[in-house]
Parts: C-alpha cells; structure tokens; sequence
C-alpha cells in the first residue's frame, strides 16, 4: 500500500501585537461619537445546538447547530449632565414606539486608533438604572442602560 500522506499545510507565526486594552472603549451611534463608558458588558454569541441519537450508532451522539442566541448589551457610565441615555429610554414608553438603533461598539489600541468594531443591529433599551446614591459615600453616580438587540456584527 501507499506511504502515509500528510496534511499539507503551513504553519506561519506571525509576531503578535500586545493585547488589546479592555479600558479603552467607547459607543458609536449614527457615526456619532456617543460616550465614552466606565464598563461594557455582553458583547457575547451563542448558538443553540441538538443532540440527535442515531439508533445503530452507539459510540456518538450527533450534534447539530441551531440558533444563535445574542446576550443584551450593558453599559455603565458616570452620570453626565446630558439626558441622551434617559432620553432614549423614554420614547416609546408610553405610545410602544420603541426606538431601536444600529451602534457600534469601538475598542481602541494603546495609541488610540480604533482595532475593534462590533456592530449592534436594531438595539433598544430595556432597562435604565442609577446606583445606590449614599451620603456616607464618596463614589461617582453611575447610569447603567441594559439594551436588547437583533445580532452582532464584527466591523472594520
């Protein structure tokens, strides 16, 4: 019989740059820059999957692909003078007119340049929050805005 073939493939190690920093983001909506924000938090693909038993295939279990499932988006910031966040939050709350947008999520290298865009597809606000407020404590107020969303998209 023939000789024993080998995958033909190379392998080329590229010299990799520093990890990008996860304290350099910020939000995009419109083309607009929106904020820059304190934590982001979701920015997180799932995909759903089944588990079919084939009668006379005993050594496996065949497992299939299903949906993907997309966690919501939250976002923590100081709380700023603006009401753009609140604001959002508001329309549609009493008529069911949900705004929804299209943001981007942009992570900046050391330098400053954007290396990362995530792309959030028909996003809506689902809950607005400010922390505890304290007179015994000498921390900043913080607005969170949790947001629902149809995917995500991964920019350049």
């Amino acid at each position: 019989m023939g000789g024993s073939s080998k995958p033909n493939f190379s392998v080329k190690l590229a010299t990799a740059p520093d990890p990008l920093p996860a304290y350099k983001f910020w939000v995009e909506i419109e083309s607009i820059v929106v904020a820059e924000f304190e934590e982001c938090s979701g920015i997180r693909l799932e995909r759903d999957f089944e588990k079919v038993e084939e009668g006379g295939v005993n050594d496996h279990v065949h497992i299939l692909p299903g949906r993907n499932k997309y966690t919501n988006i939250v976002l923590k910031r100081g709380m700023m003078l603006g009401n753009e966040l609140w604001s959002w939050y508001q329309e549609g709350l009493y008529d069911a007119k949900v705004k929804r947008v299209n943001f981007s999520i942009l992570l900046r290298d050391v330098a400053g340049e954007v290396a990362k865009r995530w792309n959030v597809i028909n996003g809506f606000p689902l809950k607005w929050e400010v922390n505890q407020l304290t007179s015994d404590s000498n921390k900043y107020a913080i607005e969170t805005l949790e947001i629902a969303h149809d995917g995500i998209t991964l920019g350049q």
